[in-house]
Formats: C-alpha cells, structure tokens, sequence
C-alpha cells in the first residue's frame, strides 16, 4: 500500500447517518472480479434514479466530485454486512479518507487494509467540518501523524487507533505489520526450541495435511 501521512484534497459533504455497506455498494455489482474495480458502483442506488440517469442534487454527482479524496460523512458510516467491495468502492473512486463521528468496526478494518483512513471526529466537529463544506466541494488538509484536520483556517484533532495508524503512516498489511516482530518471532522459536524440543521434532514429521508427507521429507 502507498504510506499515507499527509493529505490536502478536495472534499466531497456527503452528510449522511448510517451509510451501510449495502448502500456503498449494491450486492448485484459485486460479481465482477477486483481488478475491474468497483468506483462506477460507488453509492449506486442514491446516486442514479431507477431509469439510471444521475440524481442531480446527489453530493458525488456534484461538479469536481470524481476529483474529491475525501468524504466527509455522519454517525454510523460503513455499518452493516461485513462486505470488503463497500472499501472497495470507495477506494476505486478515488477516496483516501473518510471523516466521521463512527465507523462500523468491520468495515474500519477493511478500510485501514486498504489504505483508506477512517478519521473519526466528535459529532460537533463534524457538524462543524460540514457547515464549512457548505454543501459543496472544498479543500481540506488530513495531517495522519498530528491527527489533525485542517479547513478554512480551522483545526479538528480526530482518533485513530494506534496500530491502525502505523499501518497507514508505513503503508503496510498485516503481513508486514507482523514483519516488523521478525527478531522477537525468531527468538522465540529459538528459545522453544530449547524448552520444548520434542515439540520441534513433532513438527518435522508431521504430515504437511496437503500433501501428506512429513514436513521435512
């Protein structure tokens, strides 16, 4: 994933409560393989009409929208199914961060997996954030390593959590996260080794359960 430590873009006010991940993205669109993308179907059902024409006063059909990498929304964004195309949806297009009061800790997961920054903010700021906005598209700054956010002058703190946050800042998975603790990983089989060593010698010989031959054959 691309480290992400500082972000100033445009911002999109979408201003709504309880955005689940079944409005991010409808379960008919997700058939298609990931490397197709899934930013088209982005909040389809709210963003185009049943006859598939685009609802004008709908925030992401707002001039400049396709250009926003931020989305500020309400209370409760991303609850719902676990489905990780709702992050996916965002991220294709084009979105690095959401700020809202809550998240739904599922998709916050897939989020930060997929190098997108939930910025949780109190409920006044980001009422406060919105009103700035307008009601339109405008620039703000996210700064992930003061957890700050900047508008029209004014400064908001938001929360992440920490290991969240390292993984974003490093742009790393879970298997780099893991990476990190290579040494103390390694010291620690050594000194198994010592304690337990007819444990060792069980899983030499097991059978790999593939392939059913022992591990060290």
């Amino acid at each position: 994933m691309t480290p992400l430590n500082q972000l100033t873009a445009m911002a999109c006010p979408l201003g709504l409560s309880n955005v689940d991940t079944d409005q991010l993205i409808p379960a008919r669109f997700m058939k298609r393989s990931r490397g197709e993308g899934y930013g088209q179907f982005l909040l389809h059902d709210l963003r185009f009409d049943q006859a598939g024409a685009a609802v004008p006063d709908f925030p992401l059909n707002m001039p400049q929208a396709d250009s926003c990498r931020i989305l500020v929304a309400r209370r409760n964004f991303g609850g719902g199914s676990s489905r990780e195309a709702a992050v996916y949806a965002l991220v294709d297009f084009g979105f690095r961060c959401v700020i809202a009061p809550s998240f739904g800790d599922i998709f916050t997961g897939n989020a930060v997996n997929n190098g997108l920054l939930p910025a949780r903010v109190a409920e006044s700021d980001c009422a406060a954030i919105l009103k700035k906005l307008d009601g339109a598209v405008g620039t703000i700054s996210v700064d992930l390593e003061r957890q700050e956010i900047g508008i029209k002058g004014t400064g908001f703190a938001f929360e992440i959590d920490p290991t969240a946050r390292r993984k974003l800042l490093n742009g790393w998975d879970d298997i780099d996260l893991t990476a990190q603790y290579a040494a103390e990983i390694n010291r620690f089989v050594r000194q198994d080794a010592t304690r337990r060593p007819w444990a060792q010698s069980i899983a030499r010989t097991s059978p790999d359960p593939v392939t059913q031959k022992p591990a060290d054959s």
